[in-house]
C-alpha cells in the first residue's frame, strides 16, 4: 500500500494514482467492508422503502438508547480516517459524547460532546467554513482532520440524554502504510461554569511525549458589561512551570481579529476562513437570552506549537473596570468558558479531565 502523507492529498498531488483503498462507514455499511454497501433488509428507512426494496436507503440512520453507547466504526487495519460526516438535532449537540480509541487503547484520545467537535458548542446552528472542519445549513457537520491508525480505529457516541437520538453518520478512511513518526489525534473539552475569580482556564493539560497542538474551539459566555477579551493564551512546553514559552497577546489577538471584534458602527462581526474564526455571536433578545455568547476557533494547520515532552495551555479571562487615579484597571472575569483542545501526540492516549455529566455539559 502507498504510504499515508499524514495530510491526505493536496491539488497539486491529487492527479498521482495510489494503490491505498479508501473505505467508507455508515449504517448502509456498517463495517466498511467491500461490496457490502446498502445491503440493508432492516433499519430506519425501511419503512418509506417497502414498495422499492432492498437497496432504496433502506439504512440511513441509527438510533441510540438513552444512557447507552453506540459504536460508530470498529476498524480492523492499517491506514487513517480523512472526513467524518454527521448530523443529528441540535438539543442533541451537548448530550452526545464523541470519543475516539486507537490501537486498542482502553482510554480514548478523544473525549468531547459532539456539537462542540464541530465548533457549535452552544447548541445553535453557525456556519463554519474553515479547512479541516466545516459547518453547514443546518447542522452538517464535516471533520478533515486525519486521524491515524497502525492496526485499530474504535469511535463511538455516549447518550447522555433520557430521550432516544436520531443520528445520520458517515466515515471515509484510507487503508495505507503509515510512515514513522505518525501522530496520534487527540481532543480534550474543559469547562468552567462560572470561572473562579483570579483563575485561568486550562484548556489542555497532562499531554506527554513530543506531538504538536493544532486547534483551539472556545464557546465563551460573557457573565459581564462591557468587553471580555483582554486575557492572554500560554503555551507551557516541556517542563516549563511559571512562566510560558509562547504568550498570546489577547483573546481576539489569538483567534486572528482585532480591537474587541468590534466593526465601527456594526458591533461584534463575526467571520469565517480557513485556520481562524469567530463565526457565532449570540445576542440577548431582551428576555431570556440575558447574555452574549461567541464560538470561535483558531486551527494551528498552518503553525503548529509543537513540543518535545509535555504541553500545557491556558487562557485569562479579562475584561475592565472601573478607573482609579486616572489609570484604567484590568477586571479578572468569572465567565462561562467551554474549551476544546485539538493535538497530535505520540501516545494512543493521555490523562483525560473527569468526564463530564449531563448537568455539567447543559447550556444554561
Amino acid at each position: 500500500m502507498d504510504n499515508f502523507n499524514g495530510l491526505g492529498t493536496d491539488l497539486g498531488s491529487l492527479a498521482r494514482l495510489s494503490t491505498a483503498r479508501t473505505r467508507s462507514i455508515s449504517p448502509e455499511n456498517f463495517d466498511g467492508a467491500q461490496g457490502a454497501g446498502g445491503m440493508a433488509t432492516e433499519g430506519t428507512g425501511a419503512e418509506p422503502a417497502r414498495e422499492l426494496g432492498r437497496g432504496w436507503k433502506v439504512s440511513p440512520s441509527v438510533r441510540i438508547a438513552p444512557g447507552t453507547t453506540f459504536t460508530l466504526a470498529n476498524i480492523r487495519d492499517q491506514g487513517a480516517i480523512q472526513h467524518i460526516w454527521l448530523t443529528t438535532h441540535r438539543q442533541n449537540w451537548r448530550r452526545l459524547i464523541l470519543r475516539a480509541y486507537w490501537e486498542d487503547d482502553e482510554r480514548p484520545a478523544i473525549e468531547t460532546p459532539v456539537g462542540d467537535f464541530f465548533c457549535q458548542g452552544w447548541g445553535e446552528f453557525a456556519q463554519v467554513s474553515s479547512q479541516p472542519v466545516v459547518v453547514n445549513p443546518h447542522g452538517g457537520f464535516n471533520c478533515y482532520w486525519p486521524m491515524p491508525f497502525r492496526r485499530a480505529a474504535r469511535l463511538t457516541l455516549e447518550n447522555l440524554s433520557d430521550g432516544e437520538v436520531t443520528v445520520y453518520y458517515q466515515i471515509t478512511y484510507t487503508l495505507a502504510d503509515l510512515p514513522e513518526g505518525t501522530g496520534y489525534f487527540g481532543a480534550q473539552w474543559r469547562r468552567s461554569n462560572p470561572l473562579p475569580y483570579q483563575e485561568v482556564h486550562t484548556l489542555l493539560d497532562g499531554v506527554h511525549g513530543g506531538g504538536h497542538y493544532i486547534g483551539t474551539y472556545l464557546a465563551w459566555g460573557v457573565n459581564n458589561n462591557g468587553w471580555w477579551g483582554e486575557g492572554e493564551i500560554k503555551f507551557y512546553l516541556d517542563g516549563d512551570r511559571d512562566w510560558p514559552t509562547i504568550c498570546g497577546t489577547g483573546t481576539e489577538d489569538y483567534f486572528g481579529g482585532a480591537w474587541n471584534f468590534d466593526v465601527p458602527g456594526e458591533g461584534y462581526t463575526a467571520f469565517s476562513t480557513p485556520f481562524l474564526g469567530l463565526p457565532q455571536i449570540i445576542r440577548p433578545d431582551g428576555l431570556y437570552r440575558s447574555q452574549t455568547r461567541f464560538g470561535m476557533y483558531r486551527w494551528h494547520v498552518m503553525d503548529p506549537i509543537r513540543f518535545a515532552d509535555d504541553l500545557r495551555v491556558t487562557i485569562q479571562a479579562l475584561g475592565w473596570r472601573a478607573a482609579r487615579d486616572g489609570q484604567r484597571r484590568y477586571l479578572p472575569l468569572q465567565d462561562d468558558i467551554a474549551s476544546t483542545a485539538f493535538f497530535y501526540g505520540a501516545a494512543t492516549s493521555n490523562v483525560l479531565p473527569p468526564t463530564p455529566t449531563a448537568d455539567e455539559l447543559e447550556v444554561i
